[in-house]
């Protein structure tokens, strides 16, 4: 075997009397620039003439039935070879960034084309693949920039992964009814690629397939495929129609991100699951329909669809904890499905939605359930529905009114927090918990009704409440919590039941209207600056006297 220790006694020129080169015998041999093997040689090592910068012609003998791993790889001023017909395979790397090489010739003898063998072959415009191949190995063709079609033989099953991956001036590929198998991110970035056409004897493409081919305007997807796997169409902007075939059962997460042109698509009923980002960015999606058979909905599935008007979800067993709307300014009208048990945290955060059916299997409405739907002017909560989570209706700021039904019990934090046009809600007898914070900010309230089977109205429950003039604080009341009255300027006066014995700290701070307050000798504490910034008239109350001011603090 010809080594480095030969080459360097004999030089350049290979006696006969050696049968092989071995690897790396020229490797990085800079001032190399051609080299004729002769017919002796029968195989040639890994990375033999890797890194000759300076070759630009090499023969390779009929002798020759092997050559190795990155044999040629970096030769970046080669410009063209012949493959003899001795060959059945090109190995791993073999002609990689050889980034002058414009055309090669491949005999009919070649079986295999391993991973990476002509990864980055920037000047290669065309080659052709012989009938004999039959895979094509995983980056075969990655970077190829200016290579502008190509032709798969009848002979290949598999298409390896990345294999023309950032193939950006591919233009035209025919993929033969043979293939079985197209890899991951196999067309990535191929950035002019329009059409394709996919036989029908594919039974798998795989994950981020066409992710980024931002000319793809139409693709067929035969029956033969059951899954669109993960980014698989993500970032094609100009794909403005698909017809997804009734085989495809899965859309994975991220399948058709920022597809910006996709106006509608049909989800046909066999698909189950709609992974997370699925067509979140598709701008200029305006409907969408997703059928009974769909029992997932995966996280932010239609984030930033902003023309995005009108959607209808049949019936799904489960939308994910994560938001699957957001930030679509001109989503109007939402239905959820009838066999969804409960509508789980800030999941339909909407700010233009105004109609919102609510299914009467709905038990629960959950925490931030409709946090921040601005347009959102009035809703109906069916008797299903026992609970109403913390921050559920919180900022609906156009929200006016709102019916609870008798079947809720407890009213979560927050639940209707800044709510800033509501102007009554009826509270009915069932509720017998009112969260902190509940109505903080409802700046229009003016009345409300609290019912006798609460006992404790909690922390800033009518904090800032500025319209609210009158409240009536039933027996079951025993404690009233800090901020729970603060900033209400409108409020005049208020009786404080005889079951009451604790009032928090600014309970009533900057109650600039409050002259008359009926308290009973049952309470027994009064927390810190609880009536600060009231009318010096609350001085004349006798037990407020005893209680709270007897240190003759001033009020300001």
């Amino acid at each position: 075997m010809f080594g480095i220790k030969d080459r360097k006694k004999y030089g350049m020129k290979i006696p006969e009397k050696f049968c092989g080169i071995a690897d790396e015998c020229f490797s990085g041999c800079n001032n190399l620039r051609q080299i004729n093997i002769p017919s002796n040689i029968e195989s040639i090592g890994d990375s033999c003439f890797s890194e000759c910068t300076s070759l630009t012609t090499i023969n390779i003998p009929t002798s020759v039935s092997e050559i190795g791993d990155e044999c040629f790889s970096r030769c970046t001023l080669l410009k063209s070879i012949t493959i003899p017909s001795s060959i059945s395979k090109l190995g791993y790397g073999c002609f990689s960034e050889c980034s002058s090489l414009t055309t090669i010739n491949i005999p009919t003898s070649v079986i295999e084309i391993e991973r990476r063998c002509f990864n980055e072959c920037k000047s290669l415009r065309t080659i052709a693949i012989p009938t004999s191949v039959v895979e094509i190995g995983d980056n075969c063709f990655d970077e190829c920039k200016i290579l502008t079609s190509i032709t798969i033989p009848t002979s290949v099953s598999k298409i390896g992964d990345g294999c023309f991956s950032e193939c950006s001036s591919l233009r035209i590929i025919s993929i033969s009814t043979s293939v079985i198998e197209i890899g991951y991110g196999c067309f990535n970035e191929c950035s002019s690629l329009k059409t394709i056409n996919i036989p029908t004897s594919t039974s798998k493409i795989g994950d981020n397939c066409f992710d980024g081919c931002k000319t793809l305007q139409s693709i067929d997807i035969p029956t033969s495929v059951s899954k669109l796997g993960d980014g698989c169409f993500s970032e094609c902007s100009s794909l403005d129609s698909i017809t997804i075939p009734t085989s495809i059962s899965k859309l994975g997460n991220n399948c058709f991100r920022e597809c910006s042109s996709l106006q509608s698509i049909d989800i046909p009923t066999s698909v189950s699951k709609l992974g997370n980002n699925c067509f979140s960015g598709c701008t200029r999606l305006k409907t969408i329909t997703i059928f009974t058979s769909v029992s997932k909905i995966g996280s932010s599935c239609f984030y930033g669809c902003s023309s995005l008007t009108t959607i209808s979800i049949e019936d799904v067993k489960y939308i994910s904890e994560e938001r699957i709307f957001m930030n679509e300014p001109v989503l109007i009208s939402i239905e959820i499905p009838k066999n969804l048990k409960t509508i789980n945290g800030k999941k339909i955060e909407k700010k233009d939605i105004n109609e919102f059916i609510i299914p009467s299997t709905i038990t629960k409405l959950g925490n931030g359930c409709f946090e921040e739907c601005e347009s959102l002017k009035s809703i109906t909560i069916p008797t299903s529905v026992s609970e109403l989570g913390n921050d559920c209706f919180e900022e609906c700021e156009s929200l006016t009114t709102i019916n609870i039904p008798t079947s809720v019990s407890e009213l979560g934090d927050s639940c209707f927090s800044s709510c800033s046009l509501l102007t009554s809600i009826n509270i009915p007898t069932s509720v017998s918990k009112i969260g902190n914070s509940c109505f903080y900010g409802c700046t229009r309230l003016r009345t409300i009704n609290i019912p006798t089977n609460v006992n404790e109205l909690g922390n800033s429950c009518f904090d800032g409440c500025s319209s609210l003039t009158s409240i009536n604080i039933p027996s079951s009341v025993i404690e009233i919590g800090d901020w729970c009255f603060s900033e209400c300027k409108s409020l005049r006066t208020i009786t404080i039941p005889t079951s009451v014995i604790e009032i928090g700290g600014w309970c009533f701070n900057e109650c600039k209207s409050l002259t008359s307050i009926n308290i009973s000798t049952s309470v027994i504490e009064i927390g810190d600056n609880c009536f600060d910034g009231c009318p010096n008239e609350l001085k004349k109350n006798e037990v407020l006297r005893k209680i709270y001011y007897k240190d003759d603090c001033v009020i300001v």
